[in-house]
């Protein structure tokens, strides 16, 4: 890590003033950092970062009251992007909430978007603009604050920073009860995951209020034995994390709920995890190597999305199912053809005894020119075809049926998958979410970006479906960028990615 950081004296002026004049078109004068260092103690913090005897950035804080404003922070032009200025925010923030502060503020250019980001990257946000702030240019200036800061949360970004943070997380989204513990976002300590297929498989799919009642009923013991398998107690954390949305609104509220009830009586730091950001992350987890721009696909009971992630962080869905997710589709044919629930592996393992050209299912949207799925033709089609072969008394080919109406999903989701890897030029795409684990579909996208020289990553088969181990990996991420929940915080069912 380069350099330390220190308390600003007298003896920086002349390394600050250079560092000043350089990056910014109005600097400070020497005598306004006079005056700022004279006031140090007094609502001042100002601090440098050193290297081999050498000031290669600083930045300074006023605190008033429960508010601390940054005043200045700037990095010597050949040290930028190395992480210099979050180590100063960090330290920065460290000492604005030992002074009693509960918030940050700032201004920003607009325009400067490496500034934007690196404040986005320890937790502010955008919450307005001043009017002709800059009299230089005449410019807006756009103002972004971090609320609900403690010293519990800034100790969790920089241990997170460190990859020491021991993060529990929970997942109640649909009807699987998770919890697990990660250390440094990489290194499972526990997975538990409580199962309720059994209770829903008699109705043929999930209905929410069991699925939420058997949260109730289980998740203390998921958590307790999370825990206990990691040889960890609440003491030991460093955060929680939790899946707050998009799911089934009852069983999401049962999660969060629990963890924010944790948060208040242990005094971690909670933050909030999008389910799809966890599925994307799982591969995070399988294939450590794995970084953006990439196109990650997720496909599950609940959803189908082709997303563009320029970077950790930042999601641009390019399309969506219009109608039935995959999995939603693939457990209502099941269901069509007497094949139990959950469908999918059902329908998987007779489509390996089937012929995938057998019937000429439709492809829907192929070549509609853009990256939206539509699912519920087809299964009107194998609706229609089941009735006519049964009134023509024909028996059906369930293993053929079941191989044809497969190719007929993973046809368009490959062609597409293929199109936006190439439309976008990226290196790496990866698979996620509960369908993930058709053993079909990993085998038609891994041959096709192979083919493309594109990497392809996809999850084990357990951190597939639904688990807490994938809301730790993205938890961590969501710890290192200030992604705080506060315990006013509610479940969102319909949470959009990013």
């Amino acid at each position: 890590m380069t350099g330390s950081v220190r308390d600003m004296t007298l003896l920086d002026l002349d390394s600050v003033m250079s560092i000043e004049r350089a990056s910014f078109l109005s600097p400070w004068s020497e005598g306004q950092f006079r005056d700022e260092l004279a006031r140090l103690g007094e609502g001042r913090c100002w601090m440098v970062v050193e290297e081999d005897g050498r000031v290669i950035g600083f930045g300074g804080i006023a605190v008033f009251g429960d508010e601390a404003h940054v005043m200045d922070l700037a990095v010597e032009s050949a040290y930028r992007g190395m992480g210099i200025g979050r180590r100063l925010l960090l330290s920065l923030m460290r000492s604005a909430v030992e002074g009693g502060a509960s918030r940050m503020t700032l201004e920003a250019r607009p325009a400067n978007m490496a500034a934007r980001a690196l404040y986005a990257s320890v937790g502010f946000v955008e919450a307005g603009t001043r009017p002709g702030y800059y009299t230089d240019t005449g410019e807006d200036a756009l103002i972004m604050w971090t609320p609900g800061l403690s010293v519990e949360a800034v100790e969790a970004m920089v241990t997170a920073d460190r990859g020491d943070d021991l993060v529990l997380a929970i997942e109640t989204s649909c009807d699987e009860t998770a919890a697990a513990v990660m250390r440094g976002g990489r290194e499972l300590l526990s997975s538990v995951v409580a199962s309720q297929v059994d209770f829903h498989a008699r109705f043929g799919g999930v209905v929410p209020e069991i699925a939420s009642r058997k949260h109730t009923e289980a998740i203390v013991a998921a958590v307790d034995e999370a825990l206990a398998e990691a040889g960890v107690g609440f003491k030991d954390l460093t955060a929680l994390a939790v899946t707050h949305g998009p799911g089934l609104i009852g069983a999401l509220v049962v999660g969060v709920a629990y963890a924010k009830g944790l948060s208040l009586a242990t005094g971690l730091p909670l933050v909030g995890v999008n389910h799809l950001e966890g599925h994307i992350f799982a591969n995070k987890l399988a294939d450590p190597a794995l970084e953006p721009p990439l196109i990650a696909l997720v496909v599950s009971g609940g959803h189908t999305a082709l997303v563009h992630v320029p970077e950790w962080g930042v999601y641009h869905t390019l399309g969506e199912t219009l109608d039935d997710a995959a999995g939603e589709a693939f457990d209502k044919v099941a269901k069509l053809l007497g094949l139990g629930y959950p469908g999918g592996p059902a329908i998987s393992r007779l489509a390996l005894e089937g012929d995938p050209n057998a019937i000429a299912f439709p492809r829907a949207m192929l070549r509609s020119g853009n990256y939206n799925f539509s699912l519920s033709g087809l299964k009107t089609a194998v609706i229609t075809y089941v009735e006519a072969e049964k009134r023509a008394g024909r028996e059906i080919a369930i293993p053929d049926l079941a191989a044809s109406f497969q190719a007929a999903v993973i046809d368009v989701q490959v062609a597409k998958a293929v199109r936006a890897a190439e439309e976008y030029g990226v290196e790496a795409f990866c698979l996620a979410g509960g369908v993930a684990a058709n053993a079909a579909l990993r085998e038609g996208l891994r041959v096709a970006m192979t083919e493309r020289g594109i990497r392809f990553s996809v999850p084990t088969y357990d951190l597939c479906t639904d688990n807490a181990a994938m809301i730790a990996a993205a938890g961590h991420f969501r710890l290192q960028r200030g992604a705080f929940l506060g315990l006013d915080a509610e479940a969102v069912a319909n949470l959009a990615l990013g």
